[in-house]
C-alpha cells in the first residue's frame, strides 16, 4: 500500500464500524482491515477502464466527489491528496481533513506531470484549459473542511498557501516493528529504490544516474512512467514490480543505499528504509527535510536542520533535481558510507513510529469532536 493507504488504515482501526466513501476500489489492492468496512464508490467506478485508466476521469472527480450524500454522518475524516476533501458535509458535520498534499497537479508540479514530453498532447492541452477551473474549486471548497492536518511542514505551507487556512502537522505511521533489520542479515551491493512511478518521483534522475555509474540497482514499483523507465535502464538496473512487505523488508535490508530523487510531501519510504537501518540519498527539499539527517558535507543552513545533528548522519542530500547531482551525492556517499551508524538510523525513524501517528491523531480528532459538541 501507498502512504495513504497506510494512513487511513490505522483511521480504520480507531473507527471499526466506519463507512468508507472512495472514487473507486479495487479489490485486493488495500489491507484486509480497510476492505472489512462498508465501502461506497462514485460513478467513476463502472466507468470504462477506470481501474487502470482512473486519472483520465481527473475532470469528473469533482462532481463524482460532491456527489456523494454525507447528510447522515456527524464526523466526517478525509484522506484527501486530490478532492476528498471536497466532499459537501451535513449542515452539522464536523469535517476534518487529513491532507497529504494540495492538489499537486494543478498547483506547483502541473510540469511535473503535464510539461514537455510528460503527457500525451491531448491531455496536456485539455489540462492547460480546465486548470484554472480546478484551481478555483480546490480553493473554494477547501472551505468545507473545519480542521486540516497536514502530513509535514512542507504540505502546511502548501494548504497555507493554496487554501490560506491553518494547518497541524502530524507525521504518517511508520511500521517500525515490522521494519525491524535482522542481525544475521548480510548486506549485498546493491542500491534501492521503491516507489510509484509518478512523474514527480523523478525515478528518470536515478536510471540516468546508475545508467552511467554502472552500479547494481533495483528499482520496486509500477505506474504510468514504467515503459518509459525500462526503456532507458540499462542492464545494471533490475525492475521488480511491487511486491509484499515480507520482499521489500528483505530488499531494504540487503541494500547499500536507498535513493530517493522526487520533491515527495512527505515520504514514508525514506523512514522505513532508516528504520531497517539503511542510510538514504535524498533530494534535500520537501518532506525530507523533515525526516533524513544530512552528513556535514551536504548539509546546508537553508534545511533548517539543526547543524549539531550532522555528527549522527542518516543520509546524504543532493538540492538539483539532475542526473549529475545524484551521481555526485552517490559518489560522495560512497566516501563516507563506513560512517553510517545503523542503530543511529533506526533509532531517528523510531520517532516517527506507528504508535506516535495513532496516538496524536485520535487525540486530535478527539479533542475537535468535543469542542464540536459544545459549540452546537
Amino acid at each position: 500500500m501507498r502512504g495513504g493507504e497506510k494512513c487511513l488504515e490505522v483511521i480504520c482501526k480507531l473507527y471499526p464500524s466506519a463507512d468508507l466513501y472512495t472514487l473507486i476500489h479495487i479489490p485486493g489492492k488495500v489491507s484486509p482491515e480497510i476492505e472489512s468496512h462498508p465501502i461506497h464508490t462514485s460513478l467513476i467506478q463502472n466507468l470504462p477502464f477506470a481501474k487502470s485508466k482512473y486519472r483520465y476521469y481527473l475532470p469528473l472527480m469533482p462532481f463524482a466527489i460532491e456527489a456523494f450524500d454525507l447528510k447522515g454522518y456527524d464526523l466526517i475524516l478525509s484522506s484527501s491528496h486530490c478532492v476528498a476533501k471536497s466532499v459537501k458535509p451535513g449542515p452539522n458535520s464536523l469535517h476534518i481533513c487529513y491532507c497529504h498534499t494540495p492538489m499537486r497537479y494543478v498547483w506547483d508540479q502541473f510540469n511535473q506531470y503535464f510539461g514537455k514530453g510528460k503527457s500525451s498532447w491531448l491531455s496536456t492541452k485539455v489540462m492547460k484549459l480546465i486548470r484554472p477551473w480546478l484551481q478555483r474549486w480546490d480553493t473554494k471548497t477547501s472551505q468545507r473542511v473545519n480542521y486540516f492536518i497536514a502530513n509535514s511542514r512542507h504540505v502546511q505551507k502548501r494548504i497555507k498557501k493554496y487554501y490560506g487556512k491553518e494547518a497541524v502537522i502530524i507525521h504518517p505511521p511508520v511500521d517500525t516493528e515490522l521494519f525491524t533489520p535482522e542481525k544475521t542479515r548480510e548486506k549485498e551491493d546493491y542500491f534501492l529504490i521503491v516507489s510509484a512511478f509518478a512523474p514527480y518521483k523523478r525515478l528518470d534522475l536515478a536510471v540516468q544516474a546508475f545508467n552511467q555509474l554502472g552500479l547494481p540497482f533495483l528499482v520496486i514499483g509500477e505506474g504510468q512512467d514504467s515503459k518509459r523507465l525500462k526503456k532507458l535502464a540499462q542492464s545494471n538496473i533490475q525492475f521488480k514490480g511491487w511486491l509484499d512487505n515480507s520482499q521489500i523488508r528483505s530488499h531494504f535490508a540487503k541494500c547499500r543505499g536507498f535513493v530517493f530523487c522526487g520533491e515527495e510531501d512527505f515520504g514514508i519510504t525514506l523512514l522505513e528504509a532508516q528504520a531497517m537501518g539503511r542510510p538514504v540519498i535524498a533530494l534535500g527539499r520537501g518532506g525530507a527535510l523533515e525526516t533524513v539527517i544530512p552528513d556535514n558535507k551536504t548539509w546546508i543552513p537553508e534545511t533548517e536542520i539543526p547543524e549539531s545533528l550532522t555528527s549522527k548522519p542518516t543520509g546524504v542530500f543532493f538540492y538539483e533535481q539532475t542526473s549529475d547531482a545524484v551521481i555526485k551525492a552517490i559518489q560522495n556517499f560512497e566516501s563516507i558510507e563506513s560512517q553510517f551508524d545503523s542503530n543511529a538510523i533506526r533509532s531517528h525513524a523510531q520517532k516517527f513510529d506507528l504508535s506516535v501517528y495513532t496516538e496524536r491523531i485520535k487525540s486530535f480528532i478527539e479533542k475537535k469532536i468535543e469542542q464540536h459538541l459544545n459549540t452546537t
